[in-house]
């Protein structure tokens, strides 16, 4: 599990940083350049996020609680949410934009606690229960700075977010998760039967 504790602590710790600390993040792309600092930035980031990857599937499998019987139903519909504001995140602000303020933190908060409720061994207890809690912790850093995220009424944006986003649902969950997470979804354990 230790991989695992060290991608966490450095996908998650280089993202705290530009959340948190607004001045020493500004000294650095000073420093840097904008494009420096998102360069390393980035590599921090894809260091960490590789970590976690091949930590997750080296880590114990071991049982911490039971998720609940819903849990699988509800995990498809936060996903499918999760994707809409993953998109949402990088096309002209629409309504949904407008309305979260920032997608990609809301959307990650929903795509933890959907596998938080599908899945209660010790890996993915650790994995979503630290993205759930970092993207909290993103979530008040943004309140804290007042930042309300872009406005905009893009009808385009919007519905290209649902769009691609249900079409990223469909992809993961019947082709991409067991390359992703080494584990195939089984729409029966979703949807009963």
């Amino acid at each position: 599990m230790a991989i695992l504790y060290t991608g966490l602590a450095i996908f998650i710790g280089v993202h705290l940083f530009t959340g948190f600390a607004r001045g020493p993040r500004a000294a650095l792309i000073g420093k840097l350049g904008d494009g420096g600092y998102k360069g390393i930035y980035s590599l921090v980031s894809l260091a960490g996020f590789i970590l976690i990857i091949i930590g997750w599937r080296q880590g114990s499998t071991d049982p911490v609680y039971t998720p609940p019987e819903w849990g699988p139903g509800a995990a498809v519909i936060l996903m499918a949410l999760s994707f809409i504001l993953f998109t949402a995140a990088y096309l002209p602000a629409g309504r949904i934009k407008s309305f979260v303020g920032h997608p990609m933190v809301v959307g990650t908060i929903l795509f933890a606690a959907a596998h938080l409720l599908t899945n209660g061994d010790l890996r993915s207890g650790v994995l979503f229960g630290a993205l759930l809690g970092w993207s909290l912790l993103d979530r008040i850093a943004v309140k804290m700075r007042g930042d309300l995220g872009p406005k905009g009424s893009s009808l385009v944006g919007d519905g290209l977010s649902i769009a691609a986003g249900l079409f990223s649902t469909y992809l993961v969950a019947h082709h991409l998760h067991r390359y992703i997470a080494g584990v195939g979804l089984d729409p029966a354990h979703f949807f009963g039967g």
